[in-house]
């Protein structure tokens, strides 16, 4: 069995500058999803695909690879991250069994799951992926939207006297890993689909990073968390 990771870590981002460089806990974001990639003993190789130098350059300082560099056309703000694993397969031009997209801004991200996430792909030869998911807080089913005039509705008033606990639990994409086969990423086989398996992560070990405020819930969680002994080393 050969694996290997794809860390998708592009110089733009239009909400948090330079967020995978910025630091977090001392260090650059992206070096944790680094460390916990080529620590985990799962990947024959750790691979950064990047179009900016300063963040080759951190990749490398740090054990992972930079062997390209992303075309312009696929370091826009547009872009969908299969289209960026493909581009990395194909430029490694390298047989893998498995391919793991592991994102720069996954500060929470532990080994163990990716483990679970790589034995659960392979005990299902008919699944395209494994990916890290988390439940959501409250039945989405009894949402609220906020209307023009600033009043409330139900998004779904169908379920407005459902009771919570005879909803079904409905679960978020968690932001941290995606394994595939390498084949189906070349296909383009959809994610989001029954083609994958969910990896369920406790809700408290999940917080995406696209805000300000993301970052700052980030920085307190992965400080409880360590101080609590939650966070592997």
């Amino acid at each position: 069995m050969t694996a290997v990771a794809i860390i998708p870590a592009r110089g733009g981002s239009q909400r948090i500058a330079r967020k995978n460089l910025k630091l977090f806990n001392g260090e650059p974001m992206m070096v944790g999803s680094i460390r916990t990639a080529l620590t985990s003993g799962l990947f024959d190789r750790v691979v950064v695909s990047t179009d900016d130098e300063e963040i080759a350059e951190v990749a490398r300082s740090h054990g992972a690879e930079v062997p390209f560099m992303r075309p312009a056309d696929l370091a826009d703000a547009w872009t969908g991250t299969a289209a960026v694993i493909q581009h990395a397969i194909r430029a490694l031009d390298q047989p893998f069994d498995f391919t793991c997209c592991l994102y720069a801004t996954a500060p929470l991200l532990q080994a163990r799951f990716l483990r679970e996430g790589l034995h659960a792909l392979q005990g299902a030869p008919d699944k395209s992926y494994a990916f890290s998911v988390a439940s959501f807080g409250f039945p989405i089913q009894r949402a609220l939207v906020i209307n023009d005039d600033g009043s409330l509705s139900s998004m779904h008033p169908e379920y407005r006297t459902v009771r919570s606990q005879d909803l079904p639990v409905a679960y978020q994409d968690a932001g941290q890993f995606y394994w595939g086969r390498s084949e189906a990423w070349l296909r383009g086989d959809v994610i989001f689909s029954d083609l994958s398996l969910p990896v369920i992560l406790p809700r408290h070990l999940v917080q995406d990073i696209d805000t300000e405020e993301d970052w700052l819930r980030a920085e307190y969680l992965y400080a409880a968390l360590k101080a609590g002994g939650e966070l592997e080393p």
